[in-house]
């Protein structure tokens, strides 16, 4: 299961509309092997597509780096899909290089609301896992 703070949530998708009709894509970095996604850093689509997205390489180099001098790692990797339903296409499976990454889509396709999923893909297979959303600014 994600748990993600709802704050995060909204921002991805302010990312995924303001990128419109390309796809957005990012990354939210946290500690370590806590499984805690703390740091939001999106990222530009150097594809510019509608139905691709790929991270700029020198962009990328200086975000992992980053996460590295920060004891971080990626713990979401988020992109939107923009006329489909937010599943993994193929190539987005093919690409899929952090086994223990949470895959976050947004679906932009309707424009007045989203389909937020995530994902584990590890070898090329895809499990669906559940969101809980959360308020970090109210102690439970």
């Amino acid at each position: 299961m994600l748990t993600i703070d709802s704050a995060i949530v909204d921002a991805i998708v302010a990312h995924a509309r303001r990128d419109h009709p390309d796809e957005a894509c990012g990354v939210v970095a946290g500690p370590i092997g806590s499984d805690l996604p703390t740091r939001l850093i999106p990222m530009d689509n150097a594809a510019r597509s509608m139905t691709f997205y790929e991270f700029d390489s020198m962009e990328q180099l200086r975000v992992w780096r980053e996460m590295d001098d920060n004891d971080e790692e990626p713990v979401v990797i988020y992109h939107s899909h923009t006329a489909t339903e937010a599943y993994p296409s193929r190539t987005d499976i093919s690409f899929a290089g952090e086994p223990g990454a949470h895959y976050l889509l947004v679906s932009t396709r309707e424009s007045d609301s989203e389909e937020i999923r995530s994902f584990r893909i590890v070898d090329g297979v895809v499990t669906e896992e559940e969101i809980n959303i959360v308020d970090a600014t109210v102690d439970a």
